[in-house]
């Protein structure tokens, strides 16, 4: 029996652009690309040279602090190059994909009678520990620790987010195998939220479900964590979403490690918003052009819109994304656009905007913020759409002025920079939230640890 989870706070942002319920196959992409950006907080250290001959699956680099990590090929190719900036500091590794793939096949252990070292030890060696995170401080997790809990949450509520109930569906076996196996790593709850009653999420064993409902961000894993276990000074919990449960699932199954991504091609500038299967790292082009786009001015963003980066559109699928979104660009000025009516934007503020008229209106949205960068006006509107049990603006500003013991007393721990991406949305003063957030927890983890 599931646990009901509603939410009050927050604000759902309903967007023209979303994927239709059918999936094609993208063309197979010429290279492979994976940005060590994406691994915050890594640092690598190279397996394989520069026009090195790869499998898919192969360890390419592992990470220096934890020698066992290491981070595989989604294809098998040619390693044809290692893109460096500063000190020599690795970018990204680019890969030309073979015409006949090539997988490395690794022995698993019996998932019935497995110990959690030996399900640790074929996560690490296979390259599938990457999709574990650590709260606090949202980084892949230390294999070392211990969590005191594990959560996934299986229901997605960001503006043109990927329906999980239709990418899911069919891989209730491979969720099932990785649940399985991951309750094993730790002595508390593996807590999982949904939010249909179809979803694949709601009949998984061995968990504990919640069914949540409520506006953005309900279905954000941090929302999950403050209602049902908080993290306090001392503890960590893990996080997994269903997307990577999948394959690593299928790694515990067959023994191969599949980069196989369902990914949500959503937005406005989209002629045929709908879903695409294809592979981590593989050139957004592929299906972006298959389905057609309007117009010259739109941007790429590497997820979803409150919380994905831009991309060029000859870019590459991030290896946590499971959406890309295109938009238009909003590089046009409004003359006098805060003196007229508004009929046309989303704001949770009733002064000249009538969105609240229409809560079901979707808006055809740019990328132009509607003002520039000034100084923190209080206002009362951040603690409207955040639902966590935590002062927005004060931890906000905690972090700006690096206050560690008021960023540790107001709630730091708890969460992780897309927490805060609807604050940052409505933010009247533009100011960036998820970036500093993200320093506050950087500098909070360098100082303590």
């Amino acid at each position: 029996m599931s646990k009901d989870i509603r939410i009050k706070k927050g604000l759902n942002i309903n967007l023209v652009g979303k994927a239709e319920l059918a999936t094609s196959k993208a063309p197979a992409s010429n290279v492979y690309v994976l940005n060590l950006q994406d691994f915050h907080g890594i640092t690598p250290k190279m397996l394989v040279k520069e026009g090195a001959e790869v499998k898919a699956g192969q360890a390419l680099f592992y990470n220096k602090n934890h020698e066992a990590m290491v981070f595989v090929s989604p294809v098998s190719g040619e390693l044809v190059e290692i893109k460096r900036g500063d000190r020599r500091r690795i970018l990204s590794l680019k890969i030309l994909a073979d015409k006949t793939q090539e997988q490395i096949e690794h022995t698993v252990p019996n998932l019935n009678n497995a110990s959690a070292s030996e399900i640790k030890a074929i996560l690490l060696k296979s390259g599938c520990w990457p999709f574990v995170k650590q709260r606090p401080y949202d980084v892949i997790a230390n294999p070392e620790v211990t969590p005191k809990a594990i959560f996934v949450s299986g229901y997605a509520s960001a503006p043109l987010a990927a329906d999980l109930d239709y990418v899911l569906k069919g891989k209730e076996s491979e969720l099932q195998a990785a649940i399985s196996a991951v309750a094993k790593l730790t002595p508390g709850k593996v807590h999982v939220s949904y939010g249909g009653s179809n979803s694949p999420m709601s009949n998984l064993k061995g968990v504990e479900l919640h069914k949540v409902s409520g506006p953005h961000p309900s279905g954000l894993v941090g929302t999950l964590i403050n209602k049902v276990d908080p993290i306090n000074k001392g503890e960590l919990v893990w996080v997994i979403t269903p997307q990577d449960l999948i394959i690593i699932g299928e790694l515990l199954l067959t023994g191969k490690f599949n980069a196989e991504r369902t990914v949500a091609l959503a937005g406005s500038s989209v002629k045929k918003p709908q879903y695409y299967t294809t592979k981590i790292g593989s050139e957004i082009a592929t299906f972006l052009y298959a389905s057609g786009v309007n117009g010259e001015k739109f941007r790429v963003i590497n997820g979803d819109v409150l919380t994905g980066s831009k991309s060029k559109q000859d870019g590459n699928l991030g290896y946590y994304n499971n959406v890309v979104t295109a938009i238009p660009e909003g590089d046009d000025y409004e003359f006098f656009g805060w003196n007229k009516p508004i009929f046309n934007k989303i704001s949770t503020t009733r002064a000249l905007t009538f969105s609240w008229l229409n809560p079901k209106k979707k808006y055809d949205l740019t990328t132009n913020t509607n003002g520039e960068h000034r100084a923190f006006v209080v206002t009362g509107q951040y603690e409207e759409v955040f639902p966590l049990d935590i002062y927005p603006m004060q931890l906000l500003k905690a972090c700006m002025v690096k206050d560690l013991d008021e960023m540790e007393q107001l709630g730091l721990y708890e969460v992780a920079p897309e927490d805060f991406s609807l604050t940052e949305f409505i933010c009247i003063s533009k100011q960036p939230h998820q970036q500093i957030i993200r320093e506050g927890l950087d500098l909070l983890q360098k100082e303590i640890g």
